[in-house]
């Protein structure tokens, strides 16, 4: 039994959020032994309190914080036993824990969510400055490998000069290492 929920999720105060939770499991999903809880704590060693249980249909527990505010929006059957969480509040904020057991599976499949509500939505990140320095670092690069391929090049043709030239004056002027012309050359 594998379980996969994102370990942290935000939500925006007064909003609505899905805490997605699926599973894995070798065996198809009977109804009759399939069995689902969720659970809240408000801290990590704190008592869980169920409020949503999955015994052959879908059972809200009665759970005074969240009123009538949960859904389950899961499907057993696909592996899904996501719910909704309505009109967040302040203190919903916390860990949800959900556990799964699907016989003939031996292990209990268990996921946690960390559950952040924020009062206001967070600023888009300015993005300005990473960009200005981003083109003056490159920009910079972009004119040193330019100068460099430059400087290459003029020191070729120079080399390419002096080769031209040294093979001119040994071809005009060929002697025999005395001074004197050599035989093929008179």
């Amino acid at each position: 039994m594998e379980l996969m929920a994102p370990a942290t999720l935000y939500a925006l105060n007064g909003s609505s959020i899905r805490l997605s939770c699926t599973f894995n499991s070798c065996y198809q999903v009977d109804k009759k032994q399939f069995s689902l809880n969720w659970t809240y704590q408000t801290c990590p060693n704190c008592t869980e309190e169920t409020f949503l249980q999955f015994k052959l249909k879908v059972v809200p527990v009665e759970l005074n914080r969240f009123e009538d505010r949960v859904e389950f929006t899961g499907n057993p059957t696909k592996n899904d036993v996501s719910f909704t969480l309505r009109n967040v509040q302040l203190q919903d904020e916390g860990l949800y824990n959900c556990y799964v057991m699907n016989p003939p599976d031996r292990q209990k499949g268990h996921g946690k969510i960390n559950l952040k509500v924020l009062t206001e939505e967070p600023p888009e990140r300015d993005s300005t400055v990473a960009v200005i320095v981003g083109a003056t670092v490159g920009g910079f690069l972009a004119v040193v490998i330019l100068a460099l391929v430059i400087v290459k090049c003029v020191r070729r043709k120079k080399q390419q000069r002096l080769n031209t030239d040294d093979q001119k004056t040994e071809e005009e002027g060929k002697t025999d290492g005395e001074g004197n012309p050599e035989e093929g050359m008179k």
